[in-house]
Formats: structure tokens, C-alpha cells, sequence
């Protein structure tokens, strides 16, 4: 195997040989884009090409992983071949088929002899095409793969979003805060989440889209709220419906939300935080879980919760591994946030690739233990793409819980209309 000591050998950071160890038998460890186009999308030989032509600028698809157990790096692939890493399907899918179609690929495990990356080319018999590209979260968090998109997919590079502000409170005030964020983050839940359970391999998965700019003028027309603010707002509503469903009772459900710590220029693999707070899911008026909701999150934005986790985790890892690796099992246990809720700006205008539209972009990422269901959302061309992941022995029917979305995005713009 090749060895770190090659000059050509990039080590992996922290944070991405962290992530890589998270793979196991039940975990695949993977993220996704699913995008959609309609007739006029072009076939497997053309994309290869398309991207074959643009990989100059995106180096790291072209590694594979090297190194040691103990010092992974990426190294060239020698034996490059584009035409391993973008395959596609003899069978044409009926619409109705996607998702399962898609959920089959996510249970996949990534070749690590290769790139760990691969776009499944699926056809649909009428006439579209959805693009299921998987790559492994130890090479690509979802901002760099919004990233990797626009260097290789899209016909024109698109505007990228604008990185998060992360502006540093002086140390006084930080000192002040801490003991808060800390209380709020550690805080945990005394009732078992509805999703905590022993994941097995199989996956179920199911999507929803709404527009963004309905939910954005109702978010601020209602409360000054932000899209975020609205996200969680909605995916708490449709929580709620497909708990009082299929349990009967609501309890207390935390979530937690990534929250990004790229900055202008860098090509970090993975640079995220994260915040968590209990979502009000006992109040069924959406425009009252809004308002909750956005006080929550302001509160977190206003002390810098992510920021200061992320300061605090990486002082802990300097000052013992040991330490810092009992505070991160501490903060995976699903006492402490019932899954996770991440949201992903993508470009704002319309996109399209090899001279054919995109419908849709949909982002999924990969459950944990004790936490069998993800969402994920991405905005991209005035759409709120919404991907739900789940475990399908724990938390079944996922598709009803999409439909909540769409129900829910539903009330809070007509809650608007008469503000």
C-alpha cells in the first residue's frame, strides 16, 4: 500500500479520518446528489466525457485512498478509469420506481480500490433521467460537494453560495456564553427517540420539493424569519403528523443542525459545527412553531453555539484524544438529538448540464447508529429540495412523512396571505 511518505500522498485531515471511521457494516458512509433532468439529458458516454474534460480542476476525484490504517491518505489512481466511476442502468425505471432504485444504490458500499465516488446513470420510461451520484463524506462534506458539482457538472459555473459569517465574539464574551451553550447543547432528552435504534443495511428513501420563494416571504412576513428557520419549522410539522401516526404520542424530539465552517477560497474535505435544540413539536399551529422555533435558533446564531462547540472540540482533541473522544460519543447519543436536519444553499439560478435542464437536486446523507432517520435539504434554482433517509425496519412509511412536508410548507405560506 502506499505510504504517507509519498511525495504525491495527501494525508487525510482529522476530521475526514474521523468520518472514514464511522463506516462499518451497517453504516455506508457515503452523501448523495440525486438530480433530475427531463428528455435531452445526455447519455453515460457524453457525461463521461463532459466530466472527464473538467477533472483538471477537481484533483481529488481522480484520488483514491492510500496510505495506512493508522495515516490514510489520498493518492493518485494510476489506473484511472472514468468509465468505472460513471456506469449505467439496461433497465428503464418507471417514475414510481425511483426511490427504490435510489435507495438500493445508497445501500452500496463504495469501491475503496477506487475514487470513492460513482454517478449511477438511471433512465425513465418517460423519457427522463436521474443522475445518482455517491460520494464517500470522507472526501466531500455537503458544501464541497455543491462545490465539486459546479467545477464538474454544470454547463456554467453558477455563483457559489456565500460561506456562513463567522465572526469571533472577543475572549470575555465568549467565557460568558460558554457555560450556555454548553448547558443548551448537552442538554439531552429523558424519553427514548422514536429513532433510536440498531440500524441494519437496508434503506428506505423518499423526497419532496417546495419553492423557495413562498416559504422565504412567509418566514419573513410572519416572524423576520429566516428559510432555515421555516425548514425546521415544516420538517417539525411533518415530524409531528407521522408521530401522533405511528406512535401515538409526541414526547420531545431534538435535532441537530450542521452548521458550515468553510470560508471564502478553502478546499476542505470537511469543515462543519453544529447546534441542536428541541424542536416544539406539542404546538400544532405552525406559525407558533415558527416563532418558537426562530427564537431558538436566533439565540443559538447570537452566541455563537457552533462556532464555540467547534473551538471546544478541537481544544479537547489537543489536549487529550482520550477526553475528546468520550465528549464525541456524549454528544452521539440519541438522548442528546434525535436526528439530524442539515440545509445546504445551492445556486440560486437555473442550472443545467451537457445543454439540457435540471429539474431538481436532491441531497441525502447516511444515517447512524441509534439514529435511523437523516433529512437533508438543499435550495437550488428557487426549489427547497427536501431528501428523507431512514432506516425502513424503524421508521417506516417514509413516504407519508414527505407528504407531511408538503402539507406543512402548505399551511405556513397560506398563514402568510393573511399576516
Amino acid at each position: 500500500m502506499t505510504t504517507v511518505r509519498d511525495a504525491a500522498a495527501i494525508p487525510l485531515g482529522a476530521e475526514d479520518r474521523a468520518i472514514l471511521a464511522l463506516e462499518s457494516d451497517t453504516v455506508a458512509g457515503h452523501t448523495c446528489k440525486v438530480i433530475g433532468m427531463g428528455p435531452g439529458a445526455p447519455g453515460v458516454e457524453a457525461l463521461r466525457k463532459a466530466v472527464a474534460d473538467r477533472l483538471a480542476a477537481a484533483p481529488e476525484l481522480t484520488r483514491r485512498l492510500g496510505g495506512t490504517a493508522d495515516e490514510p491518505a489520498w493518492v493518485p489512481d494510476e489506473d484511472f478509469d472514468v468509465s468505472e466511476q460513471i456506469v449505467a442502468s439496461d433497465e428503464a425505471l418507471e417514475p414510481g420506481g425511483l426511490n427504490d432504485a435510489i435507495a438500493r444504490i445508497f445501500e452500496q458500499r463504495l469501491d475503496r480500490s477506487r475514487p470513492l465516488w460513482r454517478i449511477d446513470v438511471l433512465n425513465l420510461r418517460d423519457g427522463g433521467t436521474a443522475l445518482v451520484w455517491r460520494l464517500h463524506h470522507a472526501l466531500a462534506d455537503g458544501m464541497t460537494a455543491m462545490r465539486l458539482a459546479r467545477t464538474v457538472l454544470w454547463d456554467e459555473e453558477a455563483a457559489p453560495p456565500r460561506p456562513a459569517s463567522h465572526a469571533r465574539a472577543d475572549e470575555g464574551r465568549r467565557r460568558a456564553h460558554l457555560g450556555r451553550v454548553l448547558e443548551r447543547e448537552f442538554a439531552g432528552s429523558r424519553t427514548r427517540s422514536p429513532f433510536d435504534g440498531r440500524i441494519g443495511r437496508r434503506r428506505r428513501i423518499a423526497l419532496a420539493r417546495e419553492p423557495l420563494g413562498p416559504l422565504h416571504d412567509a418566514a419573513k412576513r410572519l416572524d423576520g424569519s429566516t428559510v432555515n428557520d421555516a425548514v425546521l419549522t415544516v420538517m417539525g410539522g411533518a415530524l409531528r403528523r407521522w408521530l401522533e401516526h405511528h406512535h401515538g404520542a409526541l414526547g420531545k424530539v431534538r435535532v441537530r443542525v450542521p452548521v458550515s465552517m468553510h470560508h471564502t477560497g478553502d478546499h476542505a474535505a470537511n469543515r462543519d459545527s453544529f447546534f441542536s435544540l428541541a424542536l416544539p413539536l406539542n404546538e400544532p399551529d405552525p406559525v407558533a412553531r415558527l416563532r418558537a422555533t426562530h427564537a431558538a435558533t436566533a439565540k443559538r446564531k447570537a452566541d455563537h453555539d457552533a462556532e464555540e462547540l467547534d473551538r471546544v472540540m478541537r481544544g479537547l482533541a489537543g489536549i487529550s484524544p482520550s477526553l475528546e473522544r468520550f465528549c464525541e460519543r456524549l454528544e452521539a447519543s440519541p438522548r442528546r438529538f434525535a436526528l439530524s436536519v442539515s440545509n445546504v444553499p445551492g445556486p440560486a439560478g437555473r442550472l443545467s448540464l451537457g445543454g439540457a435542464p435540471v429539474s431538481w437536486v436532491h441531497s441525502l446523507a447516511e444515517i447512524g447508529e441509534h439514529h435511523a432517520l437523516r433529512a437533508s435539504v438543499v435550495s437550488v434554482g428557487g426549489q427547497l429540495c427536501f431528501g428523507l433517509c431512514a432506516d425502513p425496519a424503524i421508521v417506516d412509511d417514509l413516504d407519508e412523512m414527505a407528504a407531511g412536508i408538503g402539507a406543512e410548507a402548505q399551511s405556513l405560506i397560506e398563514a402568510s396571505r393573511g399576516a
